[in-house]
């Protein structure tokens, strides 16, 4: 791999990030069951010792694999997620009363974060209007005749996403299914740090294929690697 100059200051080493991440943080993470969330990042969250951290992203990823590896340490009082089923580890938590969790449907989870991405300040929706389990705590609007449910945007501290490719800029290419829910994060988080597989220098990525613009990165660190084949087949199986 050609040596990338750091012109803009954002490439980091795993020591300049580890003191970035504190006691009652939010942590907002890209990534579908651990597929696309950045690994090296959350290691370096698990070795941070940090505590008491707000979790915003799908799932609540595996015991072992993904963001999971945070909750299973019991690091997390609160996770906002669509569903928490392939981590046992999370719900016994969740029942014993050790984890707040606030469950989304996938599609709101993913609109709120992308709500606070571009600066809005909630969106209305009406999944789930009939349900008091959905409603709770929640703000009901009434517009042109109808009802919907007031969704506050989500944003968050440091947002952790990862990527295929990038250039000194922070100009990201994601990987097929992996780019998931990472270029909404990139957006919503007050400090994004990427973990890239690939650095490549300025002017080599196609403008058309960008993704998330370097605009909403604020550091990048060399990603340790990962198996995504190994992580797909731990997950879901062959």
């Amino acid at each position: 791999m050609e040596k990338v100059q750091n012109i803009f200051g954002k490439l980091k080493t795993y020591n300049d990030i580890l003191p970035m991440f504190k006691d009652e943080a939010s942590i907002m993470f890209g990534g579908f069951g651990g597929v696309g969330t950045p690994p090296t990042l959350v290691d370096i969250i698990f070795q941070s010792k940090a505590k008491k951290l707000t979790l915003i992203g799908n799932d609540a990823g595996f015991p072992t694999i993904g963001i999971g590896k945070i909750v299973s340490e019991g690091r997390a009082k609160k996770l906002i997620a669509s569903h928490i089923g392939s981590n046992p580890i999370a719900g016994k938590l969740m029942t014993e009363g050790k984890l707040d969790v606030e469950f989304n449907p996938q599609g709101t989870l993913a609109e709120r974060m992308r709500a606070g991405g571009v600066g809005l300040g909630g969106i209305l929706i009406d999944v789930g209007i009939t349900s008091e389990v959905v409603t709770k705590n929640k703000k009901i609007v009434s517009l042109e005749g109808h009802d919907f449910i007031l969704e506050t945007a989500l944003t968050a501290d440091i947002s952790i996403i990862y990527a295929k490719k990038a250039d000194p800029y922070g100009n990201l290419i994601f990987d097929k299914s992996a780019r998931n829910t990472n270029p909404l994060a990139a957006m919503a988080g007050n400090l994004t740090i990427v973990e890239v597989e690939e650095f490549v220098p300025l002017g080599a990525l196609n403008p058309e294929e960008i993704i998330t613009p370097g605009v909403y990165v604020d550091y990048m660190i060399q990603s340790e690697g990962v198996n995504w084949k190994w992580v797909w087949e731990e997950t879901y199986g062959t």
